[in-house]
């Protein structure tokens, strides 16, 4: 993990032109590039190679879960994209298809804990016992323990999860806001300066950017913020 953090823009738009424009915007400041469902299914992998022919780095967000071979089939088939790191959701027989799957190639695979868009209420819905922190801790060594490159998890989650998990593990928190800005259909966020201070090593920022008058200027003073972190 690099000593420095890391400042991931999401491109979560509806088309590809969209997520061309957000990249011109934002060249020479940002070269690091989420590409989730969203654009994925329509025409984003396609651009995703793109963007790594031209030298950005790409993180898909597709938090894979199947039954171990269509796991395994599916990490092999982005390795060989090129792309530098893909989610995987914290499952421990997912990720060690995932790990098994990627070995000898670059790409860095994500656990997904906890998603930042659910609280201790969402997890008693979905039939899990415990709070948030506490399953997500739980994720957090088994995805350790499977060999994963890093872990998901909110800003909230950072600090008790760089102890897990050590300092050569990524972690990457979503879920990142500017101090008093609204935090969207997000439930456990901080800022960036916050997520640093706690251990994060890439923090992903979306609509923050994206919906900015001025995305350069507003990269910029994230970027500013997680330097004087």
């Amino acid at each position: 993990m690099s000593d420095r953090a890391t400042l991931i823009v999401g491109l979560d738009l509806a088309t590809v032109a969209e997520a061309r424009s957000v990249v011109r915007d934002l060249e020479g400041l940002v070269s690091f590039y989420k590409i989730g469902y969203q654009l994925a299914f329509t025409g984003g992998l396609d651009f995703a190679r793109e963007l790594t022919a031209g030298g950005a780095r790409v993180f898909l967000d597709m938090k894979l879960l199947d039954i171990d071979n269509t796991v395994a089939r599916g990490v092999a088939a982005v390795a060989a994209m090129g792309v530098s790191m893909l989610t995987v959701h914290a499952y421990p027989r997912a990720m060690a298809a995932a790990v098994a799957a990627a070995q000898g190639s670059g790409l860095c695979l994500l656990g997904v804990t906890v998603l930042t868009s659910m609280d201790d209420g969402d997890l008693a819905a979905a039939g899990y016992g415990g709070d948030s922190g506490a399953l997500a801790l739980r994720r957090a060594q088994q995805a350790l323990d499977a060999g994963m490159g890093g872990i998901v998890c909110s800003p909230l989650e950072a600090a008790a999860v760089r102890a897990v998990v050590g300092s050569d593990l990524a972690v990457v928190t979503p879920g990142i806001r500017r101090a008093g800005a609204g935090a969207d259909d997000q439930k456990r966020t901080s800022t960036p300066g916050d997520a640093i201070r706690a251990g994060a090593s890439h923090l992903v920022v979306a609509r923050p950017i994206l919906n900015a008058v001025d995305r350069p200027a507003a990269a910029q003073s994230i970027l500013a913020e997680m330097q004087s972190a």
